[in-house]
């Protein structure tokens, strides 16, 4: 593969692609959380962006290094991604319903959940390791790099939209970024096993 203005291309199509899950992610994080301040909307997005990144540099690594293993371990991706997802998307239910009966408010997203979020929305870019493995290293890093950029500012967008419907939706904006999450974890599961 040789630099050219097709690599680039497709890199923005990879990074396209790729955000969709952390776009609809964030959008249910703006409607759970419509208080938001940006400081935390671009940790969020930048979050989402690190492992858009991070996942097919290591699909790369694998399929260059220890190929053999990671062929082992790439059926268990959609169960993975479908349990994270379904694991997020049910507490936001249950937090929501809770919510309800309490009449407490929501306190927002913590880090952990989305540290979670942000493995299980990227954890499908592993396989764009094996789309990117003509690359050298230079090149894999600076497809990783389009594709972080992309999810950083399509992240951003879903905040954005979020926020906006979620403060006309309260509560049932928490139940909607629950099913939202849980429909994620579905897509991808099907899309991977089937």
């Amino acid at each position: 593969m040789e630099w050219n203005v097709l690599f680039f291309f497709n890199s923005v199509l990879l990074g396209v692609g790729l955000a969709i899950d952390a776009f609809s992610v964030s959008l249910a994080n703006g409607l759970g959380e419509p208080a938001m301040k940006r400081k935390k909307m671009c940790g969020i997005a930048g979050v989402f962006a690190f492992f858009q990144a991070l996942m097919p540099m290591v699909g790369w690594i694998c399929v260059h290094v220890i190929l053999s293993y990671f062929q082992a371990f790439e059926k268990f991706i959609p169960w993975i991604a479908l349990g994270l997802l379904l694991f997020l998307g049910g507490k936001m239910l249950l937090e929501a319903r809770k919510g309800e009966e309490e009449g407490d408010e929501k306190t927002g997203l913590g880090i952990a959940a989305l540290l979670v979020q942000g493995v299980a929305t990227s954890i499908d870019a592993l396989s764009v390791g094996f789309t990117i493995a003509s690359y050298d290293l230079c090149m894999a890093l600076v497809c990783a790099l389009i594709i972080a950029v992309v999810t950083f500012f399509i992240s951003i967008s879903g905040l954005v939209l979020g926020k906006k419907f979620g403060t006309n939706m309260s509560r049932e904006a928490s139940i909607l970024g629950g099913v939202i999450l849980i429909l994620i974890g579905l897509e991808i599961f099907i899309t991977g096993v089937f």
